[in-house]
């Protein structure tokens, strides 16, 4: 055999020395350097087993994060409406609540949903039932396409009052 073929680097002739140490075995003795309390100090908290504190306690005193001022709000009352820009809709012939969610252009736990924006697009639209800004609405238009109008809680035609009735 040829020394080349002897001095071939393989994974498993492969050392690199001092890299692995055994791992410290505490509690073996006064002779050991780490026996008795077996590096934990004496008494306490920490010194037992299981003995430690939560993250961010601070002893009893209020922890940073309690102390410091919170701010933000979130409100839960629009958690279900989402805004549509209108070249989104694009190539869309129907948009309703229904289509915007078949198309994944809003989540399906979305109940309102209004357009807006005013960009130029090519399609012919129809928007049925959803609210539109001015601007929406003109871009539609001016495409060749046509609103639907949203019925909304107003729309109801009115009934009479009793004092109608009885007269």
């Amino acid at each position: 055999m040829s020394e080349e073929a002897t001095n071939n680097m393989n994974l498993n002739t492969l050392s690199n020395t001092g890299t692995a140490q055994n791992r410290k075995r505490v509690g073996r003795g006064i002779g050991s350097g780490t026996g008795k309390t077996a590096g934990r100090g004496h008494k306490g908290q920490k010194s037992r087993s299981g003995g430690n504190v939560r993250l961010g306690f601070e002893g009893g005193q209020m922890p940073l994060q309690m102390r410091l001022p919170k701010f933000g709000f979130t409100s839960r009352v629009n958690n279900s409406f989402k805004e549509v820009n209108v070249k989104n809709l694009e190539g869309m012939k129907v948009v309703s609540l229904q289509t915007l969610k078949d198309n994944k252009l809003i989540a399906k736990s979305v109940k309102k949903v209004k357009i807006f924006g005013n960009t130029e697009i090519e399609s012919k639209i129809t928007v049925e039932g959803i609210p539109l800004t001015k601007g929406a609405k003109a871009s539609i238009e001016k495409a060749g396409g046509k609103i639907v109008a949203a019925s909304t809680k107003n729309d109801k035609p009115k009934t009479q009052s009793k004092k109608e009735d009885s007269e």
